[in-house]
């Protein structure tokens, strides 16, 4: 496991410490939780990146009208 020095302003560090005692954890560990979101983010965006290279802009502008002629048949889309 890596230790990492993180500098911020005290402000910062504050609020992180209520929002860790409010969730009745360390600052640690929200810290934990924000870098899983901020990682599960940046790999979603990747993914979509490869597969929007891998497929047609033309189709998808088709699958895009098809939904558009459903939701004015029906009113919405799955809602």
């Amino acid at each position: 496991m890596a230790v990492l020095t993180v500098r911020m302003p005290d402000d910062r560090h504050s609020r992180l410490k209520a929002l860790a005692a409010s969730r009745g954890v360390s600052v640690n560990k929200i810290i934990e939780e924000l870098t899983t979101v901020a990682l599960a983010e940046f790999d979603a965006h990747n993914r979509f990146k490869v597969r929007a290279a891998r497929g047609s802009a033309v189709r998808g502008l088709e699958i895009l009208d098809e939904l558009d002629e459903l939701e004015s048949r029906s009113g919405s889309i799955g809602v």
